[in-house]
């Protein structure tokens, strides 16, 4: 006589497909919050600027870095950050990056001056572009391949969309009931969490053999940064006067040229390229990228003028520390 357990008896494929269920569940619960924290941080600041602005004392063209030293950073480093993955192990770096993210915030929270606030929010970038592409891999490696994995997938594209509006939402509110220095404390209790969590709801993995590309990043990132900051400062100030002639303007866009091209020339030459120039001969991939960087440039630039208009020049913005 058998005496086999049935399937949904204790300790039976039933009871071990149940726990299984529940661990992938926490596991996309945890990679989900970490997705939406990374992609909030890019517009959570914009309601509390004109907050930010009033107490720290930033100048007109000095404001818009707020935002840019977190999204030049973590666009500039977001293939290192997926690289180290690979090297490190994902689950491993999923949890630094989160630890980093963390600290930054906090950091950014108690800032007193200008330089401070620019410095965390560049550390929070770092943190961010460490976070997203260990998350995004995670969830193909830890989801077996079909439904469940689509399911994930469909999940984290939510957290990726929906966490720009979320962040305007989420920072009008803190900025209106509490401080603008919630925009930034906000994600350390959430970022605790997920680090805590992780462990228990992730697989561990080991890393793979390989080098960093560091050259390509660093150019990457300085040319970027040279770009925007020339850009910003080309600006005409509100005297009407135009300033791309300025020493400083010629000096940042010219350094910008020649970082992005060394950039060009050093991912052409790597046998670790960051970014192998050979996926841009997919003409479908290329011209998704390209419409995905237009529609980013226009919805951040109008997320950014949009709030400080309605805030400074239709006057609904009070004050708050």
């Amino acid at each position: 006589m058998s005496t086999a357990q049935p399937a949904t008896g204790r300790g039976g494929p039933g009871a071990a497909a149940g726990v299984r269920q529940r661990s992938l569940g926490l596991a996309l619960v945890v990679i989900a919050t970490a997705q939406l924290m990374v992609v909030l941080d890019a517009t959570i600041v914009n309601v509390a600027l004109p907050h930010i602005q009033h107490a720290l004392g930033f100048s007109g063209s000095g404001l818009e870095w707020v935002v840019n030293a977190y999204a030049l950073t973590f666009g500039g480093f977001l293939l290192l950050g997926g690289r180290m993955g690979d090297i490190l192990g994902r689950r491993r770096v999923f949890i630094a990056g989160i630890i980093l993210f963390s600290v930054a915030s906090l950091l950014g929270g108690f800032a007193t001056s200008q330089a401070w606030l620019l410095g965390a929010r560049a550390l929070q970038g770092v943190g961010g572009a460490i976070v997203a592409p260990a998350a995004l891999s995670l969830v193909t490696t830890t989801f077996p391949e079909g439904p469940p994995r689509n399911r994930a997938f469909g999940v984290y594209a939510a957290m990726s969309i929906g966490g720009a509006a979320v962040g305007l939402l989420a920072g009008g509110l803190l900025t209106t009931y509490a401080s603008w220095r919630w925009v930034l404390f906000v994600n350390v209790p959430i970022g605790i969490i997920v680090a805590l969590l992780a462990p228990r709801a992730l697989p561990s993995s080991k890393g793979n053999p390989g080098r960093f590309d560091l050259p390509g990043a660093i150019t990457s990132s300085l040319g970027l940064a040279a770009l925007v900051y020339g850009l910003s400062n080309a600006a005409t100030s509100p005297n009407g006067v135009s300033h791309w002639g300025d020493t400083k303007v010629v000096v940042s866009l010219a350094a910008a040229v020649v970082l992005l091209v060394s950039f060009v020339f050093i991912e052409s030459r790597s046998k670790h390229a960051l970014m192998p120039l050979r996926i841009f001969r997919n003409r479908d991939r290329s011209a998704a990228n390209l419409i995905m960087l237009c529609v980013g440039t226009a919805m951040f630039g109008m997320f950014f003028f949009l709030t400080l208009f309605v805030q400074t020049v239709w006057g609904t913005c009070r004050w708050s520390a």
